[in-house]
């Protein structure tokens, strides 16, 4: 049956669209510079936001049928910090296949912010496999990517302060969202160097999601062209409550809070 294989491409694509990594925008060049605060200029700060340790569990869709289970880990790590992202398929094609796409992120604090300092990415499924490794040498200043990467890829991409991976913007999300704001993060991963920009509606909305309601703000990606990503951010929850990708106007994937706790 042919449309097995394109099938695959597609869920693959949509299971890592969640990520900011592969939202369709176009590349800056690596000399851009971010903006100096995530805030506009004249807008409330944010309250700040310590790290804590968390675990969230999240019922994964796609395209508005259940496709399986996600979760995300922050935990300490030799006095450093850990952030990763798991997707198993449990449903339909995703089930078939045995998807399982495991990211992370070891990152520190410099200067109030969150610095990448290693990340890998591993992407299994039915006859395929991948494996990513990246490197952010703050003292050389670039970052290094290895493994199953275009030979395009591996090339050093220069360093500036305040770079983050797909999985520190999420982070950078809740930390920063605040009604009305304006935020802007340098995306570097995969040996690619994006500008995302998002928008926080003004007014808090309720959301439920597995039968728990959350008075939540909406954070939208404004630059991603014809794919769209939202989430949804409760103060007091360390992880969005809801996560959505969207594209050409169609919902795509859709990952729902279930349950968090401290992760021990």
């Amino acid at each position: 049956m042919k449309t097995a294989p394109r099938l695959l491409s597609t869920m693959l694509a949509a299971a890592l669209a969640i990520l900011p990594a592969l939202a369709a925008d176009a590349p800056l060049p690596s000399t851009a510079a971010p903006d100096p605060a995530p805030a506009q200029a004249g807008e409330d700060a944010a309250p700040a936001v310590a790290l804590e340790p968390f675990l969230a569990t999240y019922d994964a869709w796609n395209g508005g049928k259940p496709a399986g289970t996600a979760s995300m880990r922050l935990a300490r790590e030799s006095g450093l910090w850990r952030i990763d992202l798991d997707i198993t398929g449990t449903r339909g094609l995703a089930r078939w296949v045995r998807l399982d796409i495991d990211q992370g992120t070891l990152f520190d604090e410099a200067g109030g912010d969150y610095r990448p300092l290693r990340q890998d990415t591993r992407r299994k499924a039915l006859f395929m496999g991948r494996h990513v490794e990246g490197v952010y040498d703050w003292n050389a200043g670039v970052a290094r990517w290895s493994g199953d990467i275009k030979e395009a890829r591996r090339q050093p991409v220069p360093l500036l302060e305040g770079d983050k991976s797909g999985l520190l913007i999420n982070l950078a999300i809740v930390r920063d969202a605040a009604p009305g704001r304006r935020l802007r993060y340098r995306f570097v991963d995969g040996g690619r160097v994006r500008d995302h920009q998002y928008a926080v509606a003004e007014t808090t909305e309720y959301v439920e999601v597995d039968g728990l309601s959350y008075d939540a703000m909406r954070v939208s990606r404004t630059n991603g062209g014809n794919d769209e990503t939202i989430f949804w951010v409760a103060r007091g929850v360390p992880t969005p409550v809801r996560i959505l990708q969207r594209e050409n106007g169609e919902d795509a994937i859709d990952l729902r809070l279930v349950a968090y706790e401290g992760a021990r």
